[in-house]
Formats: structure tokens, sequence, C-alpha cells
């Protein structure tokens, strides 16, 4: 016999045993079960419970000043001027780390070979990566300052909200 002839002979013996499991012995149980729950008598729907009304405030400010406008400044502080000072570089290439939140990446250990100091860092999708000091990672313009063996600290910089930027200090904990 040929294989082809095998194959027909396998899949008609398939065929009859899936169909033997399609047979409707058994399904008696099955169709009382249905006919005595549609016999039921249907239950009452409890009805919803009736709204109580809100009762309206009206913001009396007394002197304060309206929550929903911006605070005058009263006092004139020494801003640096936008575009002087710190920024962040716009022509650095940007490391891989810099694609993450700072929140997403999680240290996980450290390196020490040939006295630099390395710290492993893990990304949500499980991969690990090796950081030294100088290194910059985070969404912020994160630049590594220094690895311990419990932490990464980074200085970032951060719009100030006045047309300029700022460093913000920030750290990365080893996790449990």
């Amino acid at each position: 016999m040929k294989a082809s002839t095998y194959r027909v002979a396998w899949l008609s013996s398939l065929l009859l045993v899936l169909l033997a499991g399609c047979s409707s012995s058994g399904m008696q149980d099955l169709r009382q079960y249905i006919e005595q729950v549609k016999s039921r008598a249907p239950g009452r729907i409890k009805p919803l419970p009736e709204v109580q009304p809100i009762e309206t405030f009206v913001y009396n400010p007394g002197g304060r000043r309206d929550p929903f406008k911006p605070a005058e400044q009263t006092t004139t502080q020494a801003l640096p001027a936008p575009g002087s000072g710190i920024a962040p570089d716009p022509m650095r290439r940007k490391e891989e780390l810099e694609s993450y939140p700072l929140d997403s990446l999680r240290m996980v250990g450290t390196l020490d070979k040939r006295g630099t100091k390395w710290a492993l860092i893990t990304t949500q999708d499980g991969t690990i990566y090796r950081v030294k000091e100088g290194n910059h990672m985070g969404q912020n313009n994160g630049r590594i300052t220094r690895i311990t063996e419990d932490r990464v600290e980074l200085t970032e910089i951060v719009p100030d909200g006045a047309g300029g930027y700022r460093e913000r200090q920030a750290v990365v904990a080893l996790s449990e």
C-alpha cells in the first residue's frame, strides 16, 4: 500500500471517531435541566434606589484668592534667562536607556571590572543593560553621577517652567 492510502484510511477512521462523539446519547439529562430552569417562575428585580439630590456649594472667597486663577507672583525672583546656563545637548547621541522612563528601570546589581564600577539595569521587558558613571538613562537627560552597591545616582536636566532648565537629582535603587 502507498503512503497516501494509509493517510486516507487514517483520516477516515479519525472522522468516524469524531462523528461517534457527536451522537445524541447522554444529552437527555441536560435537556431536562434546561426545561426545569425554563419552567421556574421569574424572580423580582429590586427597584433602583431613589437618587438623592446633591446640595450645591457656593464658594465665598472671603478675601482669599480664587483657586481657579493663577497666583500672582508678589516677589520677583532672579530666574536665569532662557537659553543661558543649563540646557540639554541636542546634538548628543541618545543612549539606549534614554528611551525608557526612569521609574520603569530597576537596578538589579553591580559589577566591578578592572577598577570600573558598573550597575546592572533591567527594563520592563527583562533586558539587562550595563551602565557606568557618565552614561545617560531616563527621558530627562539623566547623567549617572555615582554608582554604589545599592543605588545609581543621576543628575537630570528638566524644564523649569520659565523657558529654561534646571538640574534635579534622581536615584534608581536596588530592587529586592
